[in-house]
């Protein structure tokens, strides 16, 4: 390993992948790593080693538990990429809403402008339940009990709200 970090020695290399590649593959099989995997990660764990020679320190480990941990490593780092499927640019959940037109803005704008000028002309107790009903999306059983009403009562005053509603929404 000295060799190969301080002079680059390709055939100490050669000696320490034909030493350790069997032995990094044949654990990740125990592991059942299939074997294209595994020997996969064997070479990549060795490229990474020729690169990071310099960095190896015997005082701190030897030669195959360095090896080891860079093959735990780089099993680690693809098990994560697997659980994690890359996400698709493409895919429709992803992309955002084109902006509406224009025109279809401004009808928009106009069939909100009639709907708040409609609800204006309702009578107090009928918007208030149908604010309770459409915007706090409550059931018409918790409407009644919330405003201690009797459940036909709220559900006869939400029926006439939205027909009033309807007509002066025709007319305009």
């Amino acid at each position: 390993m000295r060799a190969v970090a301080e002079a680059g020695d390709r055939a100490a290399f050669a000696a320490l992948y034909e030493h350790f590649a069997p032995r990094l593959k044949a654990y990740l099989l125990r592991l059942r790593v299939p074997e294209d995997v595994a020997e996969e990660l064997a070479q990549e764990s060795l490229i990474v080693a020729w690169h990071r020679a310099a960095s190896f320190d015997p005082a701190q480990a030897s030669v195959s538990t360095w090896l080891f941990t860079i093959l735990r490593n780089k099993r680690i780092d693809r098990l994560r990429r697997e659980k994690r499927p890359e996400l698709d640019p493409d895919d429709p959940a992803l992309v955002p809403e084109p902006e509406p037109a224009a025109d279809v803005r401004m009808v928009t704008m106009q069939d909100e402008a009639q709907l708040r000028a409609a609800l204006q002309n309702l009578p107090d107790e009928q918007l208030h339940l149908l604010r309770l009903a459409f915007f706090s999306d409550l059931s018409h059983r918790d409407i009644a009990e919330r405003e201690n009403l009797p459940l036909g009562t709220v559900k006869s005053r939400i029926r006439l709200a939205l027909g009033r509603l309807k007509l002066l929404l025709e007319k305009s």
